[in-house]
């Protein structure tokens, strides 16, 4: 509705007053949001990152003299009132219900004509309400029932930008990421991926055009960005070609290389294309010219051979002047492992600006220190897979399988993130399906427990679907978890914006057992 119908007194609105609060949920897909928006209209803002509701609720209650409702009231527009917009149905009913009452209560002092009348009135109108009420509450369950993820907030308002004739460059990569962000940790169906990078094509040929007789455009400082079919390969241009096989989920999984053969296989693999494993160990940067030239032809041939089908991807890359050349994923592992740095006590604020600089292109360094912590995080979840696969810890509980990661399983502290914890429970559901020769358990989601504070004994629980080509992507553990915690009295807090995301329980890990295993 915004973007059909955006007004420039509404922005005049916002730039009117000298400063804004922005609060900001800590994932990559938000990065960019309404804060480019007020960037290039020269607007001071206050930057909020939030981890969950109690962090919302703090940050309300710090910034409230600056928080307004930013919507104009014209007729023609219907846009219902603050007061309708924030009222309270349950406490209308029951003021309706007193009213009715008091009326009947002072009798004495009304003609009973008079009361006939108000009764014969109001009563249809307090039917209506109630049953309005019922109808929204109805509404709600069955919204709220599955988690799913709609059109990524980056590339919304991207979008808004582009319609005030106020888009650049950096906003449109800014939008990529996002999206990126979304297929990275699988949120979003193939359809949907597939669709919104044909929408930031179009922008990317536009903007690419436009700038086409610009006099920056050969400057060191420029920045070009280009659609590309790439490889499933995480990291592999900042990495050694043999290490980006071993710990990139789809190759990994394909291969099995948690098991003998598997090992067997990636050496027949690296043997059919014909690549010396000295070249293959070594750095991406390092390798020969004449490798590197024809290297993604190479690796598609072998890997349809192989089964490996879906090897390349539709994506976008960027180069920041004549030496830095940068993929959407490699930004997103990035920034993702800068948000959930575990290496440094450091606050989740401190950790959001860091995450957040890396994006600039000034700062490059900080990218470069993103993609080493990604690298170390995929080596993670790549052993933390294969021991849990190897030791069997993935139990069938009935309708799904149950997996816990026990105090002292190495960088487990790790995994006390949610970011981590998705891409580990996603990567290690996979690999199960492709080890497993049960047809059951390959039909069945996946529920994870990981410790997250050992000091206060707290885990953290993480549900995620079955896995599946066709999949869309909805999530139903949200209810499920809590209406799980509330039949068993299990002490839980449901803190996360994502509902089917990870759950902090304070009990012990026999209660979590109890929890799943009543569901």
């Amino acid at each position: 509705y915004i973007v059909c119908k955006f007004h420039d007194e509404w922005r005049e609105t916002v730039q009117n007053h000298l400063e804004r609060c922005l609060a900001f949920s800590c994932t990559v897909s938000f990065f960019f949001s309404p804060q480019a928006l007020f960037h290039c209209d020269q607007v001071q803002y206050t930057l909020v990152p939030v981890t969950g509701w109690q962090d919302l609720g703090t940050a309300f209650l710090e910034h409230k003299e600056q928080i307004k409702l930013l919507i104009k009231q014209d007729d023609d527009l219907g846009v219902p009132s603050y007061d309708d917009i924030f009222r309270d149905d349950e406490g209308e009913d029951e003021d309706a219900d007193g009213g009715d009452s008091g009326n009947e209560s002072d009798g004495s002092s009304e003609p009973s004509g008079k009361r006939r009348r108000f009764d014969e009135l109001i009563s249809p109108c307090l039917s209506h309400l109630k049953g309005t009420c019922i109808y929204r509450r109805e509404i709600l369950f069955d919204y709220e029932q599955y988690e799913y993820h709609g059109t990524s907030a980056a590339m919304v308002m991207f979008e808004l930008a582009w319609v005030m004739t106020k888009d650049t460059k950096d906003m449109l990569w800014w939008s990529i990421i996002g999206l990126t962000d979304q297929w990275v940790h699988d949120k979003i169906t193939h359809m949907k991926y597939v669709t919104d990078i044909a929408t930031l094509q179009r922008h990317v040929s536009r903007h690419n055009h436009r700038n086409e007789d610009e006099e920056n455009s050969l400057s060191i400082d420029c920045m070009r960005i280009s659609f590309e079919y790439d490889l499933r390969l995480a990291l592999y241009q900042h990495w050694s070609l043999y290490e980006s096989i071993c710990n990139s989920c789809y190759t990994s999984c394909s291969f099995k290389l948690w098991s003998m053969n598997g090992q067997k296989k990636l050496q027949e693999f690296l043997a059919d294309m014909g690549l010396p494993l000295k070249q293959v160990r070594q750095k991406f940067n390092s390798m020969d010219m004449s490798i590197k030239e024809n290297l993604r032809e190479v690796i598609e041939e072998s890997a349809n051979k192989f089964g490996m089908r879906d090897i390349r991807v539709q994506t976008f890359g960027v180069h920041f002047g004549f030496k830095n050349r940068f993929l959407a994923s490699d930004v997103v592992h990035a920034a993702a492992s800068l948000l959930e740095n575990v290496e440094k006590d450091e606050s989740a604020t401190d950790n959001f600006i860091k995450a957040l600089d890396c994006l600039s292109r000034s700062n490059i360094e900080r990218l470069h220190l993103g993609i080493d912590l990604a690298k170390k995080k995929l080596k993670a979840i790549q052993q933390t897979v294969a021991s849990c696969i190897c030791t069997n810890l993935i139990l069938s509980q009935g309708p799904f399988l149950y997996c816990h990661l026990l105090e002292g399983t190495p960088d487990v502290k790790l995994f006390s993130k949610p970011l981590a914890l998705t891409l580990l429970c996603k990567y290690l559901l996979k690999a199960f399906v492709f080890s497993t020769r049960n047809k059951r358990c390959k039909v069945l989601p996946l529920i994870m427990a990981a410790p997250m504070d050992v000091e206060k004994g707290t885990v953290i629980v993480l549900g995620i679907p079955p896995e599946s080509e066709t999949s869309d992507k909805k999530n139903f553990f949200g209810r499920a978890f809590e209406k799980a915690a509330e039949s068993t009295s299990s002490r839980t807090l449901h803190d996360h914006f994502d509902t089917s995301n990870p759950l902090d329980f304070k009990d012990c890990m026999a209660s979590v057992q109890n929890m799943v295993i009543n569901y």
